[in-house]
């Protein structure tokens, strides 16, 4: 009983802060209008098999079936858990990290949907307001299927990703799930500049730190993460 508890407390809070700063207004809505999307940018990664691979799969397809169907108009913000909602409804046990523990739970591997999203973000040089990375790096070099630096754990009323369209034309998350890969298209009315994306990190006995960096050496995020050779 506690744990909802808790859970109602965090989102009164937000709910609070949004409502004061006005963020509450600017949340993104259901697509209503045919806006001309002619543009894509297009990312993949592998959605890779595990001993829950099922239950994965199902609340991939259905945070993204969610996603899909939002516009992002200019000055509006994408929030991650606000769009799909709360895990415990309709989502099925799989493996996700806790506290730096492996456990089961409701909307495990929805992270995987969110670090893609993340990830074209900054390809995109949207605003990022909210993003948390995981607290330890669990995957090898055979199990990673995105850069270190480029995750986005979701914790519901507790870590959101949150990114504002800082253009001045609507975009759209799509996202499509073919033969084990999830594919990410950021729509655009008008051409979008690519960005490369630099990565450096610094190795210790206990952590990895992993600074992302765009084209012009300007600071996009710093990361740290505990080291652990438990594979996902």
């Amino acid at each position: 009983m506690l744990k909802p508890l808790k859970i109602n407390i965090k989102l009164l809070i937000r709910f609070k802060k949004d409502l004061f700063s006005k963020d509450l207004f600017r949340f993104s809505k259901k697509c209503q209008n045919d806006f001309a999307f002619n543009h894509t940018i297009t990312l993949s990664q592998e959605i890779k098999p595990g001993q829950t691979f099922e239950n994965k799969l199902h609340n991939i397809l259905l945070a993204s079936k969610r996603i899909n169907s939002y516009v992002l108009e200019p000055n509006q913000i994408f929030s991650f858990f606000k769009v799909v909602g709360n895990p415990n409804q309709d989502f099925k046990k799989s493996r996700t990290l806790v506290n730096g523990q492996l456990v089961e739970e409701n909307g495990g591997g929805m992270c995987q949907v969110s670090g893609i999203i993340y990830q074209i973000s900054l390809i995109a040089g949207l605003e990022i307001l909210e993003r948390h990375n995981h607290s330890v790096d669990i995957y090898t070099n055979e199990t990673r299927f995105a850069p270190l630096g480029c995750d986005a754990t979701i914790v519901y009323g507790y870590k959101d990703l949150r990114i504002k369209n800082n253009l001045p034309f609507p975009v759209r998350f799509k996202i499509e799930i073919k033969e084990n890969f999830i594919h990410v298209n950021l729509l655009s009315e008008s051409a979008i500049e690519e960005k490369e994306l630099l990565f450096e990190s610094k190795l210790d006995k206990e952590f990895i730190t992993v600074n992302v960096l765009n084209n012009n050496r300007k600071l996009l995020n710093q990361s740290k993460y505990k080291r652990m050779k438990t594979e996902l």
